[in-house]
């Protein structure tokens, strides 16, 4: 029986005999007895389950900071797993990051600290320099209840950009002992069964070997099935190591995305064509579930409140569908059919989604309301694409909302009755009732009915404002 194999605080490690679906931070604190990761929400919330993942890229080693309790065990399969205790060296000389944070006093109660050091790790070997913005970001996905940030930022500031550690001095090596691990494309115990295909036949001889298996993209919607509802899954396909799905390929005219990139990987695309997009994905998720999850898995499961969803079918995006027996395209409206339903037929995966570019004077913008700014889900989502004319007036307006309805739709009614309008805040005074004709959203802890069409049709004028302002401008930033 094949065993996952990986480095564990730079030493070869291996397990062959815990269920598949144990997750990472379980294994870690159960069986590593490595207890300085600690679990707090067990939904990727939290932070304080942080580890780092290093993988080979080119010869050396890519250091990713990660959620432990959405993870499953075989998904570290042929990866250097860092945890806190791993940092210190062998003479017991703190790591720069833990260093920083005690001449910074941002140790605190000491619960959180373990995934706020490992986060930190991350960002020190990002190379990215100490801006507000970029360590904010960093730090978006770790909790402290003790007291404010300012001492950890400061602490993060201080290991921006270096110094250097032994871990960037020993990446050559770590990458040689990594490619050395033999990886493991199917992994059993019990009852159960973890298969992790490295192509797209061998994907398919999978899925035709277990037709009722669960489809595995990056886990941060499935693994709460199993660290919260603790559920055995008696198969589980990852998609992860599918070569075909891990491309992204960038034309003239838009960027296809393979099915299992993830968020992180896609980020600089969507950011440098599409901005409001890149912020969007920012505030989906930290960077623990970034580096994670994927915009597919967002697609399939279907939910009425999906992030991305309102943005691919305001930007006209498609997603391809295959299995041995061929491939069909569909546009992404079309795709989802109802509440967490989908077109996929049996045997059949996503196998990329193309997002065009936008046309000369178009203009895109994505919002989204929350109860809180970061990583929370949405009560409304609103994502519009408009085209005018020479004189100024609406030659196209696509507007699609998510959280109005059973799944993410188009606003039919309003987007008849803008064609031909000028572009100002009076033509927009019936938006309202427009509105009301296409959706009726329903009410829950959220937010209520009423609100969500009020909020849906605040979201256009805000984006009508944004739009024929002199310079470009987020509301927001006023």
């Amino acid at each position: 029986m094949a065993a996952v194999r990986f480095l564990l605080n730079g030493k070869p490690a291996s397990e062959d005999a815990a269920p598949p679906t144990m997750t990472v931070l379980d294994w870690l604190r159960t069986r590593a007895h490595l207890t300085g990761t600690k679990e707090g929400c067990a939904e990727g919330d939290c932070g304080a389950c942080t580890i780092v993942l290093g993988r080979e890229v080119d010869g050396s080693v890519r250091y990713r900071a990660v959620n432990s309790c959405l993870m499953m065990l075989p998904q570290i399969d042929n990866c250097a797993v860092l945890t806190v205790e791993g940092l210190a060296g062998t003479d017991g000389a703190l790591h720069p990051v833990q260093q920083a944070l005690v001449d910074a006093d941002a140790t605190q109660c000491g619960f959180c600290t373990p995934g706020f050091v490992m986060a930190m790790f991350a960002f020190h070997h990002g190379g990215e320099p100490a801006d507000d913005a970029v360590i904010h970001d960093a730090l978006a996905g770790n909790l402290c209840r003790c007291t404010g940030y300012r001492s950890i930022v400061e602490a993060c500031r201080r290991i921006a950009r270096g110094p250097a550690d032994r871990f960037a001095a020993e990446a050559t090596a770590t990458a040689r002992a990594l490619g050395a691990l033999p990886p493991c494309p199917d992994y059993c115990a019990g009852a159960q069964v973890f298969l992790t295909p490295r192509s797209l036949d061998a994907l398919y001889d999978a899925m035709a070997q277990a037709p009722d298996a669960i489809l595995l993209a990056g886990g941060t919607d499935l693994g709460l099935r199993v660290s919260k509802d603790r559920e055995v899954l008696p198969t589980v396909i990852s998609l992860a190591a599918v070569a075909e799905l891990r491309r992204i390929k960038a034309s003239d005219d838009a960027i296809e995305l393979g099915g299992g990139v993830t968020y992180t990987e896609i980020l600089p695309y969507v950011e440098k064509h599409f901005p409001s997009f890149g912020a969007l994905v920012r505030r989906i998720g930290s960077r623990q579930i970034r580096n994670l999850g994927t915009i597919a898995g967002n697609l399939a499961t279907a939910s009425p409140i999906g992030d991305t969803l309102p943005c691919l079918i305001a930007l006209g995006a498609t997603v391809t569908l295959k299995s041995r027996a061929g491939e069909r395209t569909l546009p992404v409206e079309t795709f989802i059919t109802g509440y967490r339903k989908t077109a996929l037929a049996a045997g059949e995966i996503i196998a990329s989604i193309r997002i065009p570019l936008l046309p000369a004077g178009q203009k895109f913008s994505v919002y989204k309301l929350s109860k809180r700014f970061d990583q929370d889900i949405s009560t409304v989502i609103a994502a519009f694409r408009l085209e005018r004319q020479a004189d100024g007036k609406v030659r196209a307006l696509r507007a699609a909302y998510g959280g109005m309805a059973a799944r993410a739709l188009r606003a039919a009614s309003l987007e008849t009755a803008v064609i031909g309008r000028p572009w100002t805040p009076a033509w927009l005074a019936d938006v309202d009732s427009l509105l009301a004709r296409d959706f009726t959203p329903m009410s829950d802890h959220r937010g209520g009915g009423a609100y969500r069409l009020r909020a849906a049709a605040g979201l256009l004028r805000r984006f009508q404002l944004e739009t024929s302002l002199a310079a470009p401008m987020r509301v927001e930033a006023l």
